[in-house]
């Protein structure tokens, strides 16, 4: 299968999709709590699929499904239970891998979380951390399956958070229903927004960890009790980025339900296309971007690497220079991200590369190409956008891997496109 990008000019206004990153965390949330939650604007991408299938497998159900809300029973004692060497297939995601299996840990059961596709190809090393909880873990040399058995035991402990915060929430929303309270001191921290954004959810759940944000110190009460609510997801920025960027890039475009305030760290898309020169208007729950005379910026990325795909689709029409740092985390996401954004954009005709740890960007004319995103929703999403404004035509082979965070992309993408 295959997508023809044409130059176009793009007008409209859509939606974003539902966030990935609150959904999946909605719906751990929702086996752990007492009851039945209710969950608003869903996303079924495929990630937030095989979070569902996880908490199933774990015992909780889906009552109702539709396009506009999922109502989840709970099973907050799936731990208690006989679970008999559970697998839990996490797809592609590294979030439910990372994140589950901490949760898995409340068990003394046996449990086996393995993935597919690129997630196999994933590093999940950090999560063997869990055996200073007193848990029993087993990897792949450092790559999925992860074998996990618990329990893990409430304390103090000192952790590694330079590869990536998803295990912290992992532990942060296991740990409150542990038999005694702990500490939890992180290293590197990387990612704080995305752990802002746990610790608000879990209070939305009736449930409190304290973040001591100088001291990189999570507190954590135990004997806590997730009761179950209603809970609406928010727009996602990470996706909306691609949007808003081809708004800049090639016209005009108005994206709806987006949360200005929201902890999503892809937010800070916003002030990314303000400093390259694009017009902005932010009005209640809806962000307008208008194309300018755009030029070249610098930009550390360490606290939101996802952002970088449609960063450098904006910098790729920027004039001069543009340059990322904070980049490291890229080699460990879908694919090798800084080897897939060099190797593509070049295809392009852009001038990109990696000089002291940096990726530069060289503004220039983007010319046809076939790109092939190597398994990465934000390399398919990426080079499309910004084929919006250049002087050929992009074919994006294998475009169905966008469905792992925003399935109806291209469809979106279409609706406002005008070609030229």
């Amino acid at each position: 299968m295959e997508r023809l990008i044409k130059a176009s000019e793009i007008r409209g206004t859509l939606c974003a999709p539902s966030s990935k990153s609150a959904m999946i965390r909605a719906v751990a949330l929702s086996l752990l709590a007492h009851g039945k939650t209710f969950i608003k604007n869903p996303t079924y991408c495929t990630d937030a699929l095989a979070a569902l299938n996880i908490v199933c497998a774990l015992g909780g159900e889906i009552m109702e499904r539709s396009a506009d809300y999922i109502l989840i029973a709970g099973n907050p004692d799936f731990s208690k239970g006989s679970l008999n060497n559970l697998i839990l297939n996490c797809g592609e995601s590294g979030l439910c891998i990372r994140m589950f299996s901490p949760i898995a840990g409340l068990s003394d059961e046996r449990i086996i979380l393995e993935g597919e596709g690129t997630l196999k190809l994933r590093p999940v090393n950090m999560i063997e951390d869990i055996t200073k909880l007193g848990a029993y873990c087993i990897t792949n040399n450092g790559f999925p399956p992860v074998e996990i058995k618990g329990p893990i035991s409430p304390g103090k402990y000192r952790i590694n958070g330079s590869k990536s915060s998803q295990f912290l929430t992992g532990l942060m929303i296991a740990l409150p229903l542990c038999d005694g309270d702990s500490e939890i001191y992180v290293d590197d921290l990387k990612s704080k927004p995305y752990l802002k954004m746990t610790l608000e959810m879990m209070q939305r759940f009736g449930v409190h960890c304290d973040f001591n944000d100088r001291l990189n110190r999570f507190f954590i009460q135990g004997n806590q009790r997730y009761k179950a609510t209603e809970y609406a997801v928010e727009g996602d920025w990470s996706g909306a980025a691609f949007m808003l960027v081809a708004g800049a890039i090639s016209g005009s475009i108005t994206v709806t339900g987006l949360n200005i305030n929201s902890n999503q760290a892809d937010r800070v898309i916003v002030d990314v296309l303000k400093m390259a020169g694009a017009s902005i208007n932010v009005e209640a729950d809806r962000v307008t971007v208008t194309q300018g005379e755009l030029e070249a910026i610098e930009f550390n990325a360490e606290d939101c690497p996802d952002i970088v795909p449609p960063v450098v689709a904006l910098a790729a029409h920027c004039k001069g220079k543009t340059i990322l740092g904070g980049i490291e985390r890229l080699r460990i996401k879908e694919s090798n991200r800084l080897d897939a954004l060099i190797k593509e954009f070049s295809k392009m005709g852009i001038n990109i590369y990696i000089e002291k740890e940096r990726l530069v960007i060289e503004g220039g004319k983007v010319k046809s190409a076939v790109i092939e995103p190597h398994g990465d929703h934000r390399i398919a999403m990426a080079c499309a956008v910004c084929g919006l404004a250049g002087e050929g035509q992009i074919i994006i082979k294998n475009p169905e891997c966008v469905a792992k965070s925003y399935p109806l992309f291209f469809q979106n993408l279409e609706k406002c496109m005008e070609e030229r």
